[in-house]
């Protein structure tokens, strides 16, 4: 198999990796030791110590074998990014436990289907959320639910205003008394830092659920072994040739429950040694008041935050230089946002591709050297790609022809749960399907054209909204756009595009379509323009086409 990217390496990046085959807990023991008295964790103006944060681990992973979390037990994690989200992650993995990633955002409809889907036993999770979990207690699997407040690991002052801004939104602060009830503060310091010893094979044993969509029904999860997410992890560190081990500062903004913030965040700091800022909610001028204060060198993001700090009135007045680079993922990244990014702070910011069934990401444009346009970059060290036909799945495309996109490495999941015939059609002699309609240029770069079903086909001719997007992001006056496909009773379907524009700017519908006309060819260009004050996004920032898809048939009466 040709793989001309070998040659788009940057200087120092290995083709191939030596990975430790231990269990991801471990390795972060083995880190914690190396780097004791550096500051791991930074939340809310409190550090804790790398020794501080191994502790806890030990600390909770023994009392959670203690009131009966066994190895294979699944345990949902139902909170932000906090120090409690990192302790109970890997203590759950120590005593061999599998995580089962919960977005504290979820329905009470959403929160059901997960933990009867993973047959969850136990739940960590924050007070404030205790009517969701007394929603869905009796018709799930949940045996005990141990209940936290971010106000814990806050200074004194800072914690007490937290309280008292849940109260008044409402929100309960108290923990109930109950049977199979228990604090997170209570647990952690209930018995000695001295969990017991459970067998852990790397490459077998299960250490993830991440719930993904996919293209159909309810989510699913995809399992995830230690050796994926220490595989992954390690390919990262790997691919930032300027890395300097101990040193690093991360912020932490992308949430830990999502496949990609656990592993190009969390994970990657705990096995760098680095000291990861955490921020339990997106805003801002909080983000650059971060970045400037503590020299923050590491922001792995979405587009949507890179858009929001560009679009700062004042954003110039801070310095965020100390930032020398930044991947993105989760959706993908407008041309114009990565240059203007790069001009405000001097950094690389550099496009990513993942997904959840890959620990999640699998390509990346290099930090230092050529980053192409549009482009997603090349496979990870150990990872192999190439595009597919994707009727057959079988034939290999020609160079610059679109196909499926189908990936092969270490990161790649073990299957889905429950769900052996999907897993059967996901990953096939061992590769790994992804749905994305995309393409490889002469020189091994990658690029995402689409979704298999965004794709709009006017009159015969395949139309792929990233495409037109691309366009829309570069006119001066549009903040955001999203393109999707709608019915047209000569052609089809015809675009029709989703336009926020930036704030004080006006446009008519007829000005967008001309501009449109100036680079697109016509069968391209939106038909329809629908100016919306914000666009339907999920928890990553990425756009949701589909719910745009459902909305505008609701409006047509489909």
């Amino acid at each position: 198999m040709n793989r001309p990217w070998y040659r788009f390496y940057d200087k120092g990046v290995p083709r191939t990796i030596d990975y430790p085959l231990v269990s991801l807990p471990d390795l972060v023991s083995e880190k914690a030791r190396e780097y004791a008295d550096k500051i791991a964790i930074h939340f809310m103006k409190r550090d804790i110590t790398y020794a501080q944060f191994q502790e806890s681990i030990d600390r909770l992973a023994n009392a959670l074998y203690s009131i009966g979390v066994r190895k294979g037990d699944r345990v949902a994690l139902m909170l932000p990014n906090s120090p409690q989200f990192m302790i109970a992650f890997y203590a759950v993995l120590k005593i061999g436990g599998i995580v089962v990633q919960t977005n504290p955002l979820y329905t009470v409809y959403e929160l059901e289907h997960i933990l009867k889907d993973s047959e969850a036993e136990t739940l960590i999770t924050l007070a404030v959320l205790r009517p969701k979990v007394e929603a869905v207690k009796d018709k799930t699997p949940l045996k005990r639910v141990i209940y936290t407040s971010l106000a814990s690991y806050m200074p004194t002052l800072l914690g007490f205003g937290y309280k008292l801004r849940m109260r008044l939104k409402g929100l309960p602060t108290s923990i109930p008394k109950g049977r199979n009830i228990y604090t997170f503060s209570e647990l952690i310091n209930l018995l000695p830092p001295e969990p017991p010893k459970v067998e852990i094979n790397p490459k077998e044993d299960v250490a993830l659920f991440q719930y993904t969509g996919g293209t159909t029904g309810l989510p699913k999860a995809a399992m995830l072994t230690h050796f994926n997410l220490v595989a992954n992890a390690y390919q990262t560190i790997h691919w930032i040739p300027n890395l300097e081990w101990g040193k690093e500062v991360i912020l932490a903004v992308l949430p830990f429950f999502h496949v990609y913030g656990m592993t190009v965040a969390m994970n990657f700091s705990t096995l760098t040694g680095s000291k990861i800022i955490l921020v339990p909610r997106f805003n801002p001028r909080k983000i650059v008041k971060l970045i400037q204060k503590h020299r923050v060198t590491l922001f792995p993001g979405a587009p949507r935050i890179y858009i929001e700090i560009i679009n700062l009135p004042d954003v110039q007045n801070y310095d965020l230089t100390s930032v020398k680079a930044c991947i993105s993922g989760s959706a993908p990244l407008p041309v114009k946002v990565k240059e203007e990014f790069e001009r405000l702070t001097g950094a690389k910011l550099v496009e990513g591709y993942g997904l959840s069934e890959a620990s999640p990401v699998t390509h990346a444009n290099p930090i230092l050297g050529v980053n192409k346009a549009g482009s997603i970059g090349l496979p990870f060290p150990d990872t192999d790609a190439k595009i597919v036909d994707p009727e057959t799945g079988e034939r290999e495309m020609p160079v610059g022809e679109p196909g499926e996109l189908i990936v092969k490495g270490p990161q790649v999941m073990k299957g889905y749960w429950k769900r052996p015939e999907e897993t059967a059609k996901t990953i096939r002699d061992g590769w790994l399907y992804t749905g994305d309609i995309a393409k490889m240029d002469e020189d091994g770069y990658f690029y995402i054209v689409d979704r298999k079903k965004d794709m709009i086909i006017v009159s015969g001719f395949n139309v792929y909204p990233r495409e037109v997007e691309e366009v829309l992001f570069k006119h001066p006056k549009i903040k955001e756009a999203a393109v999707i496909g709608v019915p047209d009773p000569k052609t089809g379907e015809r675009v029709k595009a989703f336009v926020v524009l930036k704030e004080g700017e006006s446009m008519t519908a007829e000005e967008v379509m001309e501009y449109c006309l100036q680079y697109l060819a016509r069968y391209k260009c939106p038909k329809e323009v629908e100016f919306v004050d914000d666009l339907p996004k999920s928890f990553i920032g990425k756009v949701l086409r589909r719910v745009l898809r459902e909305e505008e048939e609701k409006k047509r009466g489909g």
